[in-house]
């Protein structure tokens, strides 16, 4: 509680203020929760509840502050008794009055009305997000990660609809034509981790040795559900064993359920016990590429990590939650592997965490991976890039300086230590330092707690067809920083015959390779062999030459891989121009036989062909590329591969014959032979033909819609529509539309929509939208859940490359406030840093 000079009471800030945190962290402890929430079957009647907390108190002396943000909260009890004064609620606060509360334990309890937002209120369904400081706006509560309470839940819903929540069911009582649930009482848990949700969902269940499984959805295809089922159940019960192996811990949650959500504006939330995910991740269609099979098996174990990494051991403050989301990604990647033997896992490591990490790490716009934070209510825009992608490779360097064996031994006593508690990264340095002698809060600086990544040169010197000297340099892009950052790699030097990998540390600002002086002068030397060096790379003229004419004729998947993305970057730095980088892309594909290289360098041709090509280079490219697609589609051996290529050719074709030839395929009076398309696809299919302008386009996109058999995919699709409008009249009441935040819940819908919005065949109508969705930035972060506002600017800005729309930015942010919030500054730099390449020269 925060008291004025004179002691008066004051009420805190909005939101959850770290003092405030801090001050209640230290009075308040042993937390329950018993709450009630009654569910109406009709959705524009409000969620009504009532909450018992109970916990004990250090100092009854000042008044207690609770969050809460919903419409309506009353204290209608004080330690069993009738409230004999009133919770002023203020700020998103309710302020206890001292002499409600007492010292030891204590009992509030509240009736209340819940907000609509965090329970993603459907007609025919709900569930309840509170990450990351949520909860306040459905129940009064303590919302904050470091005190962990227990959750009793009751819920009242419709008779014809089901529920899960972190525990298991006790009891179920009929009332007419309602249902009363009541839940048994968690483990404790953080108030982001609480979850609950309700609504005409189907079931299904499974066995895998002791344990017993069970799956939520809404589905409506009885064969793809079918089709699934299996290995979804497979992949949670493998992770879940590694997992336990490998910490030393059984699950600790009980009872393990899940709920696949349509349309989850994430990939998924680890509620213990009750796991959320994006239905569309999990339920594949026979479409399904080998990444989107490797998606599911990451997301699942990724989340089922988190059930120790997050949920049994849960950061302190949000400026730790990197800590959760790396451990998940790097186990994640550790489980998948046993599943997939076919896979080049140290080539899916490259392709998942680099290019996305250097989407953010190389742009003005770039963070540390710990970042300080004031209040929770900027913790969602904490998440991103670095925290996914950055990190894990920042563990993976971890790992190699310890070894396994001994990282593995410190997570155990980490996990052990603070079981059912909180931690910070300094504890767990702390466990982790005696193990190695080099200094980890040094190699932790430059890692976690300063942004941006090093420049890493290469100076090559041959003399008489030998090396004389190889030598790496490093630099620090904020050059008056001056840091250096200590990494192993693992250095390619190239030749006729084949590889030679140099095992090579980086330390200081320059390392001189002693061990490859004297051997013969190789065709190309790639840094980023292996696929370990993060950095922004310059290679040697030679080696990029040789690289941009040769990199087919690589025969190790993973150096072509790592050599692609490295010419990539050297494209984005204007090292390569994107005509040449587009002409390798083609003909790369056409020969490369890995799924994975295949998947990216077809992904990297659109970008290039969209964003880098200016309009008449695209123009002479296009035939070409349409041509070498088909050829690509045809070839192709597998139905995942042959669903790569016709993705591809779907989303950059512009010719009127290959277009017609969509158009035949989507009438299915035309069939691609060996690929089977499902519901999903017909619907992209029909709306890329819109976007197109097709001549059919009104009765194709009616047409797809009546035909959907899915009512949540009929909704999406119905909801996208207007985006794809022809007229721009419709367009623009559309985006005006969006300034409402109601028209903006579901936000996997509206980010779909602004991406057609803004498809660079629209640039020029759309620029007009640009300044007025950089102004709703911020209240888009304040509505808006996690990863809404970087997508947000990524859905506005990844279809434009004029000079009209860079100026619209960079004015923009010349013009902002001091008090403008620099997290949401560096999401629109780092959103931006494409197009700003392209309009200074870099990568256009």
């Amino acid at each position: 509680m925060v008291l004025t000079g004179d002691s008066t009471p004051q009420t805190p800030a909005p939101g959850v203020p770290l003092a405030l945190a801090q001050d209640r962290a230290a009075r308040v402890s042993n937390v329950r929760y018993e709450l009630q929430f009654r569910v109406p079957a009709v959705q524009t009647e409000p969620v009504r509840g009532r909450a018992t907390i109970r916990f004990d108190l250090a100092d009854a002396a000042a008044p207690l502050a609770l969050d809460f943000a919903g419409p309506r909260a009353v204290l209608v009890a004080a330690q069993g008794s009738p409230a004999s004064a009133i919770a002023t609620h203020a700020a998103e606060h309710l302020l206890v009055p001292s002499s409600m509360l007492r010292t030891g334990p204590n009992e509030l309890t509240f009736e209340f009305e819940s907000a609509d937002a965090p329970l993603n209120r459907n007609p025919e369904f709900l569930y309840a997000l509170f990450v990351p400081a949520r909860a306040r706006q459905a129940f009064p509560c303590f919302d904050q990660p470091d005190l962990k309470g227990r959750y009793a839940l009751t819920l009242e819903i419709p008779s014809q609809w089901t529920a899960i929540t972190n525990a298991g069911e006790q009891s179920r009582e009929a009332r007419g034509e309602r249902t009363l649930l009541r839940f048994a009482e968690t483990q404790p848990i953080s108030t982001y981790l609480f979850a609950f949700a309700a609504g005409r969902f189907q079931v299904e269940s499974a066995q895998r040795g002791a344990r017993r499984f069970r799956m939520l959805h809404r589905e409506t295809d009885a064969e793809k559900v079918a089709r699934n089922r299996d290995a979804i159940f497979d992949l949670h019960a493998s992770a879940l064993d590694w997992l336990e192996r490998y910490t030393g811990i059984e699950y600790p949650f009980g009872k393990f359920q899940f709920l696949l959500v349509p349309s989850f504006q994430f990939g998924g939330m680890e509620h213990p016990g009750a796991i959320y995910y994006n239905a569309s991740a999990l339920l594949l269609d026979p479409s399904a590429t080998q990444n989107q099979h490797l998606g599911r098996a990451s997301l699942i174990a990724h989340e089922t990590a988190h059930m120790w990494f997050g949920d049994l051991v849960t950061m302190r403050w949000f400026d730790d939650v990197w800590m959760k989301e790396v451990f998940a990604n790097f186990m994640a990647a550790k489980i998948v592997n046993p599943a997939f033997p076919e896979i080049n896992h140290d080539l899916r490591f490259l392709y998942a965490h680099y290019p996305a990490a250097y989407g953010v790490d190389r742009t003005a716009g770039t963070n540390a991976i710990r970042q300080p934070l004031a209040n929770l209510t900027e913790a969602g825009s904490l998440y991103g890039a670095i925290i996914y992608q950055k990190a894990p490779i920042v563990m993976r360097q971890l790992e190699m300086i310890l070894g396994p064996d001994a990282l593995r031994d410190g997570l155990r006593q980490y996990l052990r230590q603070h079981a059912f508690g909180n931690a910070t990264w300094s504890d767990l340095i702390a466990v982790l330092d005696p193990r190695t002698s080099e200094d980890l809060a040094a190699w932790s600086r430059s890692w976690v707690e300063e942004p941006g990544r090093p420049e890493i040169a290469t100076a090559l010197d041959v003399r008489d067809g030998r090396i004389a000297r190889l030598a790496f340099t490093q630099r620090d892009p904020f050059a008056r920083r001056g840091l250096l950052w200590g990494q192993r790699i693992s250095v390619a030097l190239g030749y006729a015959a084949g590889l030679e990998m140099l095992d090579v540390t980086l330390s200081g600002p320059e390392t001189v390779v002693t061990d490859a002086e004297g051997a013969p002068a190789p065709l190309f030397v790639l840094p980023t062999g292996g696929g370990i060096a993060y950095g922004g790379v310059t290679l040697d003229a030679a080696s990029r030459r040789w690289l941009l004419a040769h990199l087919p004729e690589i025969t190790d998947p993973l150096t072509r891989g790592a050599a692609a993305v490295t010419l990539w970057e050297e494209m984005l730095d204007g090292r390569v121009a994107p005509r040449a980088i587009a002409d390798l892309l083609i003909r790369a594909s056409a020969v490369e036989r890995d799924e994975l290289n295949v998947e990216r360098f077809l992904g990297y041709t659109r970008q290039a062909f969209w964003k880098f090509l200016a309009a008449g280079d695209r123009a002479a490219l296009a035939p070409r590329l349409e041509q070498a697609l088909r050829a690509g589609l045809d070839a192709a051996g597998t139905q995942s591969l042959k669903s790569a290529w016709f993705n591809a050719l779907r989303d950059v074709a512009v010719a009127t014959p290959t277009l017609q030839w969509l158009e035949r395929v989507w009438r299915q009076t035309e069939r691609v032979p060996g690929l089977e398309l499902a519901e999903p696809d017909f619907i992209t299919l029909a709306q890329e033909l819109a976007v197109r302008g097709v001549p059919a386009a009104g009765e194709i996109l009616e047409s797809q819609i009546r035909r959907t058999q899915n009512p949540d995919r009929r909704a999406r699709m119905a909801f996208v529509r207007p985006a794809l409008s022809p007229d721009a009249r419709v367009r623009d009441a559309f985006f005006a539309s969006l300034q409402d935040p109601a028209n903006r819940r579901r936000e996997a819908w509206v980010l779909e929509a602004v991406g057609y919005l803004h498809h660079p065949l629209r640039a020029a109508a759309a620029e007009k939208y640009v300044r007025p969705s950089l102004d709703l930035l911020r209240e888009i972060q304040q509505t808006g859940d996690i990863f809404f506002p970087k997508r947000w600017m990524d859905a506005t800005l990844s279809g434009h490359r004029s000079a009209t729309v860079a100026r619209t930015v960079t004015s923009f942010l010349a013009e902002l406030p001091d008090d403008y919030p620099d997290r949401l500054r560096r999401i629109i730099l780092s959103s931006a840093d494409d197009l700003l390449r392209i309009n200074r020269g870099g990568g256009g």
